[in-house]
């Protein structure tokens, strides 16, 4: 199972929101290319990038951030956050982002990111934030009435590189993951699935490895060194 550490972005700094929620926000670092530098040093074989501007306006306003981390860690970075037409997916790729993740345009327009997957192929990650199992857009401020399940299962015939799959409930607050939801998203699915929101402990991250998904996200855990990379490398090769 991939260990995916979070970096959050907000006006240019390395961030952490808990639920979602743009009033709890903590910053954790001025300088978000070093903060990559050090998951990397930490042991990190891929990072996992969230423009949290983009996801809520649309607009790229951490695209200098971005920039910065690819040109100083050389292992595959996926970037969520905002990504609503082809013109930004192509410019995303083009800076060499490895993968990216679509969300709200995916619920709004299926038949869009379809057209997408086909043209770019295992270059985008379908992201489903759920709230109590039902599917959450715009950065987490709406909540739709579509299933997670049934959302995730009209794309099982595309080229989709994976589904990120998070349970806002558990997101940012170290409660631990939702993994009969996981378990539950995975099981019906063929695309990888990768886990994210609530992975606290060693513990938590052995539970997602057995399911077994296909990787985890950990941002909050890292951040407020409840889990170390390390220990968390070790507990996914268990």
């Amino acid at each position: 199972m991939q260990i995916w550490p979070a970096i959050d972005l907000r006006g240019g700094k390395c961030v952490r929101l808990k639920q979602g929620d743009y009033q709890r926000e903590t910053v954790y670092g001025e300088d978000p290319a070093e903060m990559a530098r050090h998951w990397v040093r930490q042991g990190a074989s891929c990072l996992h990038l969230v423009d949290l501007d983009g996801a809520r306006d649309g607009i790229g306003a951490n695209q200098a951030a971005i920039i910065a981390i690819l040109a100083a860690v050389k292992i595959p970075c996926q970037l969520g956050g905002g990504i609503r037409d082809e013109a930004t997916i192509e410019r995303l790729l083009g800076l060499g982002v490895s993968r990216l993740v679509v969300g709200t345009k995916a619920l709004k327009e299926p038949a869009w990111f379809k057209q997408m997957c086909a043209k770019y192929p295992h270059k985008l990650a379908l992201g489903i934030d759920a709230r109590n199992g039902k599917v959450a857009t715009d950065g987490w401020l709406e909540t739709s009435s579509a299933l997670a399940i049934d959302f995730a299962k009209q794309f099982s015939a595309d080229a989709v590189g994976a589904i990120i799959y998070t349970d806002i409930a558990r997101d940012g607050m170290l409660q631990g993951p939702n993994l009969p939801a996981m378990a539950e998203m995975k099981n019906a699915m063929t695309i990888p699935v990768i886990a994210s929101g609530g992975v606290t402990t060693a513990d938590d991250v052995v539970a997602l490895a057995k399911v077994p998904m296909a990787g985890a996200i950990i941002g909050a855990a890292f951040y407020e060194e409840t889990l170390t990379l390390p220990t968390a490398l070790m507990a996914a090769k268990q």
